[in-house]
Parts: structure tokens; C-alpha cells; sequence
């Protein structure tokens, strides 16, 4: 049996129906326990995020979130959704659509929690889930096991479909060596983590609003040419998305499988990732933190995946496979599926400017994508090695050469990797949230006692019997100011 033949075992035991059915739940579950704050602190989220704090010791609130969708924004949105459409048709998204809004609960719990038990090394702050596992939970092992899945994903795992994706999409564009990109991509990756998490979130500040604008404007000025079109669109999304559409009714099954597939892959709501980044936020309460990451999974898959859906599905620039590789739809003939749906659909607009168009835009995704890989990573490599300098130097030059290797590999492989990494650590984290749940929705509602009372919140760590942790001093200090 050869490496990809176990690669792709592993995969399919991971992402069976259990971890679809469990994502689905978990998000129902806490959209109900805590009343679905994605929509009643809806304003909460946009004020939060504009209206942020900052320390020497944090990043701020929207720094935090520009990583975190830096992070989820990358090839997902394009190259993902793509394979969605490919593998399950148009009712995918449908799918995606419901990952992300319960979802955004679930991005709440573990991004509130992982605030709530963060920790300070040397002068940043530090945690998510192998954190609040062992502060919470009590369970030492059970916190390494998720800090070396994260390394072993973000860190390893992952990173080569970003790398791949940026490189054979220039390739397709501008005629540039994928080993000539994948050297000058990972000289880009060292330059920014070799400053560390401050660094980063600065770049991603800058680049990630930048992306999603520019990309969100091109996706709007080619569905305001098909203008007619749209509610066709969504007719088709709507009656695939539950068998009604007799072209697509015979993979129902994986429409909703790969829909909530590479919608976990692309938002990361219930993997841990998000609340990675969270807990290096400055903020008084971790609820504060909490709702403006469960905002960011909205960004990423209603408006970003969305965009790509229907410049795709306007255009017909897409195929679709039923589950022996036969085509059920052949628009694009003899391509399966990838970037080059979205480049179609831009050329039908810009004609020959959708591969140079698609390749800018994917680089621009894929590298704070990449940005946001490492920091998870080193993170985790934190919390196994604390204040282990050689340790952070190693993670570091292994994640250079992990991202490189993108460009050695094949496509099938690289996302057969990632889905693996992201389903390792989605087990983990969504398991760990639910036993957590008690805490994470207390951490809501003392949130939303304090506000109902006129008072800005600000975290009492006694409040989840916290001892030793940096949220006493910071929390005396606000009310000494009070």
C-alpha cells in the first residue's frame, strides 16, 4: 500500500458520516442553547470589530480577525467550492451555507473559550484548544494530542494545497515556474513569520480586507451581467440541496457531505483554528472575541464561497461527477474540477484576463492563508515545548519546507492531506467544546447580564473558577479604573 493509498484511507475513515452528522449537530446545539447570538448579536459583531483594543501584549480584535480570515479565506473559497460544486452539484452550497451559520456558534464557543484560558509567554498571549483542554477539562493528554494534530496539520498537512494552488495557477497565467513561485513564496512566508504573531497580524490587516474586496467587486460586476440569471441560480442551488433537481437527485448524499466538507475546510468553524488566533487578542471579555470570530465564518463562506458559487454557476463554468467519475454535467469539457471553474467564469466577462485575475487573487488568499497555518502551528509548539526557543525555530524552517513541497505534489493528494489534517483536529476541538459547553455559554450570558445592566464587560476569571490566570490582574486593574 503506498503513502497516498494510506493518506486516503485514513481520509475517508476521518470524514465519514459521523464527523458530518457531528459538525451539523454541534452548531444546532449551541445555536439553540444560546438562542442563535449569530443573529441577535449581530450588531454586537460589527461593533466589537471596529471598536477594538490593544496592548503591547495583544494584537487587536480586528488583527486577530484579519488573521483568522486570512486564514479561512484561501483556496477554499475558490479551488473549494469548486470541488463542492464537482462532487455533490450546485445543492453543495446550500450545505456550506448551513455549516457556516450554525457553525458560527460553534466558532463563538471555542473562540470565547479560548480567550477565557488564555495565557501569557514572554510578551503576547497564547492558547486555543490544547489550552482550555487541559485548564478546562483537566486533561493534560488530551491537550497534547490536539497541539500535535494541529502541528501535524496546519503545520504539515495543509499547507501544500495553498502552495500548489498559488504556483500551477500562475503557472497557468503568467507561464512562471511552479519551482521558481514556490521558492519566492516561501522567502515571502519567513520574512513575516520570523517576526512573530505581531507581524503577522499587521499583514494580515492590510492584505485581507484588501482580497475579499477586490475579489467580492469582480464577483459582483459578473452576477450583475447575469443579472436575469440569479434567481435561476438559486433555484438550482435550493432544489439540489434536497433532491428536487431530478439532474442531481441521485448524489443528494454528496451534495450534503462535501457541501459541509469544504465548508469546515474553508470556514474552520469547529476545528480550533479560529480560537488559535483568538486568544491573541486583547480584549476585557472573551465573548467580546468570541462574536467578532463567529462574524468572520459569515465573511468567509455567505460572501467570499458565495461569490465564487454563482460567478461559477452564472456562467455554467462548472462539471459535475456522480460518484464513479462519470460526468453528469460537462460544460468545461475534460475538467474535473479546481481553480480554472472561477477563471472561466471570469474570462466570460474579461476575456483572457480570468487566469491572470483568478492567479493574483489566489496568491493574495493562499499566502494569509499560509500566514495564519504557521501561527496555529507554532502555537501548539508553544504549549508542547513553553518558552523553547529552538523549538519555534525548528516549527518554523519545517513549515517553510512543508509549504514548498506543495509544488512536488498533486492536486488530489494535497487535498486529500488537508481534509485530513482538518478532520483530526475538528474530532478533537468539537468533542472538547461540547463536554466545555457549560462554560463557553456562561461566558455569553455574563456577557450579556453585564451589558443589560449599562456595563461595558469585562471577564472575572472566578466566574469559570479560574486560578492563577492573567485574567485576575487584568480584571482588577479595569476596576480599579472603574
Amino acid at each position: 500500500m503506498s503513502i497516498k493509498d494510506i493518506i486516503t484511507f485514513l481520509e475517508t475513515i476521518i470524514w465519514s458520516k459521523y464527523l458530518v452528522g457531528l459538525c451539523l449537530l454541534t452548531g444546532i446545539y449551541f445555536s439553540f442553547r444560546m438562542k442563535f447570538p449569530q443573529v441577535r448579536l449581530f450588531k454586537d459583531m460589527i461593533r466589537l470589530l471596529t471598536k477594538g483594543e490593544t496592548s503591547e501584549t495583544g494584537v487587536t480584535p480586528f488583527q486577530a480577525f484579519a488573521t483568522s480570515v486570512g486564514g479561512r479565506v484561501g483556496v477554499g473559497n475558490i479551488g473549494g467550492v469548486a470541488v463542492a460544486i464537482a462532487l455533490g452539484g450546485p445543492g453543495s452550497i446550500f450545505w456550506m451555507w448551513i455549516i457556516a451559520f450554525l457553525g458560527a456558534a460553534s466558532a463563538f464557543i471555542e473562540s470565547a473559550l479560548a480567550q477565557a484560558y488564555k495565557v501569557k509567554e514572554g510578551n503576547v498571549y497564547i492558547g486555543g484548544p490544547a489550552y482550555f483542554i487541559e485548564k478546562g477539562i483537566g486533561a493534560k493528554w488530551y491537550g497534547i494530542s490536539f497541539a500535535i494534530v494541529t502541528i501535524l496539520a496546519p503545520g504539515i498537512l495543509m499547507p501544500g494545497a495553498q502552495t500548489y494552488t498559488i504556483a500551477s495557477s500562475i503557472q497557468e497565467a503568467f507561464g512562471i515556474n511552479v519551482y521558481i513561485t514556490g521558492v519566492i513564496l516561501a522567502v515571502l512566508i519567513a520574512v513575516v513569520i520570523f517576526g512573530g504573531v505581531k507581524r503577522i497580524g499587521k499583514t494580515a490587516e492590510i492584505i485581507a480586507p484588501f482580497m475579499a474586496a477586490g475579489y467580492v467587486i469582480m464577483a459582483i460586476i459578473i452576477i450583475g451581467t447575469n443579472i436575469t440569471r440569479v434567481p435561476q441560480a438559486f433555484a438550482l442551488i435550493f432544489k439540489s440541496a434536497f433532491g428536487k433537481e431530478p439532474l442531481f437527485s441521485a448524489i443528494l448524499g454528496s451534495a450534503i457531505a462535501w457541501g459541509v466538507k469544504r465548508g469546515v475546510y474553508s470556514n474552520e468553524a469547529g476545528q480550533g483554528s479560529g480560537a488559535i488566533v483568538s486568544a491573541a487578542a486583547e480584549a476585557s471579555h472573551p465573548a467580546k472575541q468570541g462574536l467578532v470570530q463567529a462574524f468572520s465564518v459569515y465573511i468567509d463562506t455567505l460572501l467570499v464561497c458565495t461569490a465564487t458559487a454563482l460567478m461559477v454557476i452564472l456562467t455554467n463554468s462548472y462539471n459535475v461527477l456522480d460518484g464513479s467519475g462519470n460526468f453528469i454535467v460537462e460544460n468545461l469539457p475534460g475538467i474535473e474540477y479546481g481553480v480554472l471553474y472561477t477563471q472561466y467564469a471570469v474570462d466570460t466577462l474579461f476575456s483572457g484576463f480570468g487566469s491572470k485575475f483568478v492567479a493574483i487573487a489566489i496568491f493574495l488568499f493562499a499566502y494569509t492563508s499560509l500566514l495564519a497555518y504557521y501561527y496555529q502551528a507554532e502555537s501548539n509548539m508553544s504549549y508542547l515545548f513553553p518558552k523553547n526557543k529552538t523549538a519555534i525555530f525548528i516549527m518554523r524552517i519545517i513549515f517553510i519546507l512543508s509549504s514548498f513541497s506543495g509544488v512536488l505534489n498533486t492536486s488530489n493528494l494535497i487535498w486529500t492531506c488537508g481534509d485530513l489534517g482538518v478532520g483530526l483536529m475538528a474530532w478533537l476541538n468539537i468533542v472538547a467544546i461540547l463536554i466545555l459547553s457549560k462554560q463557553g455559554i456562561m461566558l455569553l450570558k455574563d456577557y450579556e447580564k453585564q451589558k443589560s445592566q449599562g456595563i461595558d464587560p469585562v471577564f472575572d476569571p472566578k466566574l469559570l473558577n479560574i486560578k492563577d490566570s492573567i485574567w485576575e490582574e487584568k480584571y482588577n486593574s479595569i476596576n480599579k479604573t472603574i
